[in-house]
């Protein structure tokens, strides 16, 4: 009699698997069916129509007067906030005047991560230090040291500028006399550097001048000759 009873209930769960699987089946065609019904080639697709996007407005990190370091001309002053419409879209910048090359700049302020602040006291006995120390001897081609020097330079990162400073000092025991390329890259970092601790130390050309050429030893090269 048990037997019986096992043999009734396996055929239950069967009929029950049957008819759940049935009814699966029956959405998934219902779905194709309906899915068939609205990508049918007789009906034309709408086109999507997007809106056109504002300039999102950005918080202003700099003010009017504020100094600021763009990477490939150095530091300058914003001198103005100003707003334009172009091409129906009102868009903010900043007038940056860069004093060394009499230049002025129009940067918008969705544009702003491009600048950076003014070094700080930290940062300029930093570079102090990286100039009291020796220049690195690379035996590359020159036209290679000179891009890299170059990259340097218009990276806009204080250290690094300091470092093509020191290994271009032309008065050293190690570097002998320069070429003319080596002098205007050294003459450009020297004046970005220069202009960037004039601008932190809030002192005169003279000053930041004799500092830095402590640093790298030229007074008493120049003593000396």
């Amino acid at each position: 009699m048990p037997k019986k009873k096992n043999i009734k209930k396996k055929k239950k769960t069967k009929v029950k698997k049957i008819q759940k699987f049935k009814k699966l089946s029956n959405k998934k065609i219902k779905n194709e069916i309906a899915t068939k019904k609205i990508s049918s080639p007789g009906q034309e697709e709408k086109p999507e129509i997007k809106k056109i996007k504002k300039q999102p407005t950005e918080k202003k990190d700099y003010n009017v007067k504020d100094f600021v370091v763009y990477p490939k001309h150095g530091v300058g002053k914003i001198t103005a906030i100003e707003k334009a419409n172009i091409g129906q879209i009102e868009i903010q910048f900043y007038k940056i005047f860069i004093e060394k090359e009499k230049l002025t700049l129009t940067v918008p302020i969705n544009q702003q991560s491009n600048l950076r602040p003014i070094s700080s006291i930290n940062q300029i006995n930093k570079c102090i230090s990286i100039l009291k120390t020796k220049p690195k001897i690379k035996r590359t081609m020159w036209s290679r040291r000179a891009q890299e020097y170059d990259q340097k330079i218009n990276s806009g990162k204080i250290y690094e500028l300091a470092e093509v400073v020191k290994d271009l000092n032309k008065n050293t025991d190690i570097i002998a006399d320069q070429s003319y390329s080596e002098r205007q890259l050294f003459e450009k970092a020297y004046d970005r550097l220069k202009s960037e601790f004039e601008a932190v130390l809030k002192t005169g050309p003279e000053e930041v001048q004799k500092k830095m050429d402590k640093a790298l030893g030229r007074n008493k090269n120049l003593l000396e000759t």
